[in-house]
């Protein structure tokens, strides 16, 4: 930047997440600070500023803008250049400026602040108790947002016209309301509401104390929170629990639970330094941590796992609960199994009705629904297991500029991504596309971002199985729309995400592990090795196809996917194996028709399936109720044999210049290991063993030849902590350099990210 003169003036342009955090009374007070005259707005692209003064203070100025900006701000750029002083008296806050075509960054929502969280516990304060309190440092953003710039009468706050206090604090540029859009009081906010599951209102003198006594007697509460209802029950009470998953149709699939502090959270579960951090930090996730033997809360909140999954209070109203209960909460998604989160009142009654006993719900309208994120930390990193509530639609930086892309997602874990310039906006969790209702929300979340971010797509990205719902939507718009589409394979997908994840360039040896994906030879694909980049891949390696009897069921059963491997493999079933022994022989004899004739017995080299099988065999889990169930409690007996260091044979084969694994020896060894009575615990850690050998051992092969020292680990197999980590030890011991996802998740939630950066660079390869 040219030397500013002594008087000067000076036009900043900021872009980034500055808007709806407290950046223009920030500025304000800096040029104020500084002797500055001018003034600062928003508009549709950046917060504008021109700041007129000495050239001291304005260097001084610009200092503070780039190391002092509030704390919930993410600066991705200031642009500096001279101007002609004005003769400006004063600095002020200029209202918004929304011009065609122009977007910003949007700020997720954000948990409640220190601040506030002292107003509303404060007997004395205007807001005591009162369970919508926010500020520009916290509470409600992108789920009240219709479009930008973030200005009030674009949300669902617009309906609520503020108090003479509360419009001072917004009208004050040294309050930490000024301009909060969502800054609301008792006497002209949102209002709770208390009604039993057929819309009758409960008459009280104190919603939330009532509520509160509710819970206590064990009553399921569906409570209306940032993105949508969540159901809310004791978590001490086996009673309780159970008969919210009765109602909710979730027999074993684990739930999460919110409690009062990090001190309450320390009484359940070990507490390491990283993922006390995420439960402190702006974005409040559900943390998966170790669960203490001596924890009060059930353990059917999470059965037969060594696992717990905690939050703290994100809301005021959930601190307030919190607190009046004096008890852990479970508190799950508002809906029915597979469907989309409830939204809004009318809704949340119809859909809930039949499973929550009472609504705690209010007249603040949601916009975009969105579900609680998920976190583990693994080898100290923060790793996503659901992205969501807190953290989308902050963007992934793109080491390239991008084109207009629409990434469809997966069909599974779903998210969509959308692109333009350096920014990937991958969306919030929309779920499992299996039911038109998801498939709704997935669409009108995909305009809500075009929208907001002024995105058209020039380009739609989809998944190749032919049956995905999202894949026929990417078809179907591309056709009306006349987009340019683009089929991605699965797990190229999942192995470019980790690369744009880490902001890789040159090509890696990808290790794409998963359950289902749909190769190039029409084949289930999920044990890939690969050396990939951005434009295309070569497949090196893969686990020997193996037939699936009875297609999706033997997914459903593994004792079915673990028979028809033994059969496949020219293994002889013994009748006297455990596992079989509470098979009808009538089923037995069908799997085994299914296999000769190659009827409904798809070919796949899953490791998900590899897993099941192993699993069920074992006796481990023969009948799962919830995805990756089988492999689950596989891991966690794997972990009770702490110092297991054997592990079993496998062979390869060569088909070309592809390697493929045989694994006839790996599951006669372990059928030895069964016979000889060998515990149950050394055997799944051998197994875990075996899984990391293979990936270590291949990716030494395919190293030397390919010059290739990066190794991306993707796909729904590596949240597997046990793998994982055994996995990257043995890379790294061997002196290569691996890379795991760090903004999204491997699973499928962040096939979409992939799948932009392939039509991008395929979209370039196309025109060289």
């Amino acid at each position: 930047m040219a030397k500013i003169p002594i008087i000067s003036l000076v036009h900043i342009s900021v872009r980034g997440v500055v808007q709806g955090v407290g950046f223009r009374p920030f500025i304000y007070q800096l040029a104020t600070r500084h002797d500055l005259r001018g003034w600062v707005c928003n508009t549709s692209e950046d917060v504008r500023i021109e700041v007129e003064g000495e050239a001291r203070g304005i260097e001084r100025f610009l200092r503070g803008l780039r190391e002092h900006a509030p704390p919930l701000s993410h600066i991705e750029d200031i642009a500096v250049r001279l101007g002609t002083p004005e003769n400006y008296e004063k600095f002020e806050i200029r209202h918004s400026i929304a011009e065609e075509g122009k977007y910003q960054l949007v700020s997720p929502d954000i948990a409640t602040c220190p601040d506030c969280l002292r107003e509303i516990f404060d007997p004395k304060d205007r807001r005591y108790r009162y369970p919508f309190t926010n500020c520009t440092n916290c509470g409600p953003r992108f789920t009240i947002i219709d479009d930008i710039p973030y200005d009030r009468p674009k949300t669902t706050m617009k309906i609520f016209r503020m108090c003479p206090e509360c419009q001072r604090e917004y009208d004050d540029p040294l309050d930490r309301r000024f301009h909060a859009q969502p800054n609301a009081c008792p006497v002209c906010g949102p209002q709770l509401e208390l009604v039993d599951a057929e819309g009758n209102k409960i008459t009280c003198d104190d919603v939330i104390a009532k509520t509160s006594g509710l819970l206590k007697e064990g009553k399921i509460i569906a409570v209306k929170g940032l993105g949508g209802f969540l159901l809310a029950g004791n978590a001490t009470s086996q009673t309780a629990v159970n008969r919210l998953r009765q109602r909710k149709n979730r027999p074993a699939k684990p739930l999460a639970i919110m409690v009062a502090s990090l001190e309450e959270v320390r009484r359940h579960c070990e507490v390491n330094d990283e993922e006390e951090k995420l439960l402190i930090s702006p974005g409040s996730p559900i943390v998966l941590m170790k669960w203490k033997a001596k924890s009060t809360v059930t353990r059917v909140v999470a059965p037969g796992l060594d696992y717990l999954g905690v939050m703290l209070p994100y809301t005021p109203l959930h601190h307030l609960l919190l607190r009046e209960t004096g008890l852990p909460l479970v508190m799950t998604s508002g809906n029915i199994s597979e469907e989309p989160i409830a939204k809004d009142n009318d809704e949340a009654l119809r859909r809930l009705g039949g499973i929550t006993d009472y609504f705690l719900m209010h007249n603040r309208d949601i916009y975009a629904r969105y579900d609680d994120s998920v976190m583990i930390v693994e080898r100290d990193a923060p790793q996503f297991v659901r992205r969501a509530r807190g953290y989308a639609p902050y963007p992934i930086h793109l080491n390239y500029q991008s084109k207009q892309i629409l990434g469809c997602g997966a069909e599974e874990k779903n998210t969509f991504c959308l692109t333009r310039d350096n920014f990937a906006f991958v969306s919030q969790h929309i779920g499992d596309m299996e039911n038109l209702e998801t498939l709704e929300h997935f669409i009108n979340a995909i305009a809500l971002y075009q929208r907001i971010f002024r995105i058209g797509p020039e380009i739609i990205a989809h998944d190749m199985h032919p049956e995905y719902l999202p894949t026929k939507y990417a078809k179907e718009r591309a056709a009306r729309d006349r987009i340019k589409l683009v089929p991605v394979q699965h797990h190229h997908a999942h192995i470019a995400s980790c690369m744009a994840d880490n902001g890789l360039e040159g090509p890696v040896i990808g290790v794409s592990f998963d359950g289902t994906g749909y190769g190039t030879d029409g084949h289930i694909w999920g044990s890939e090795f690969m050396v990939a980049d951005y434009s295309q891949f070569t497949r090196m390696a893969y686990i020997e196809n193996l037939p699936l009897p009875g297609g999706a069921l033997a997914i459903k059963k593994p004792y079915r996917t673990a028979i028809g491997y033994l059969l496949s493999l020219g293994i002889n079933l013994d009748r006297h194996l455990p596992f079989l022994k509470n098979i009808d022989p009538g089923e037995i004899d069908i799997i085994k028709s299914l296999i000769e004739n190659s009827i409904n017995a798809p070919l796949t080299s899953s490791m998900g399936r590899l897993f099941d099988a192993v699993s069920a065999l074992m006796g481990v889990r023969g009948v799962i109720e919830y995805e990756a169930q089988a492999a689950i409690d596989l891991e966690i007996l794997a972990g009770e044999a702490v110092n297991e260091s054997a592990r079993y044979p496998f062979s390869l084969s060569k088909r070309e210049d592809t390697s493929i694994i045989k694994v006839h020896d790996l599951f006669a060894a372990i059928l030895n290991d069964l016979h000889n009575r060998t515990p149950r615990a050394r055997i799944a850690a051998r197994f875990h063993n075996t899984v990391a050998q293979m990936i270590s051992e291949m990716c030494q092969k395919i190293s030397p030849k390919t010059g290739i020292t990066g190794v991306a680990l993707s796909g729904g197999v590596f949240p597997n902590r046990l793998l994982l980590r055994n996995t990257v030890s043995l890379l790294e011991s061997a002196g290569l350099e691996v890379y795991t996802h760090r903004q999204v998740p491997c699973n499928d939630g962040g096939i979409s990210l992939g799948q932009v950066v392939i039509a991008q660079f395929s979209e370039e390869t196309d025109n060289d």
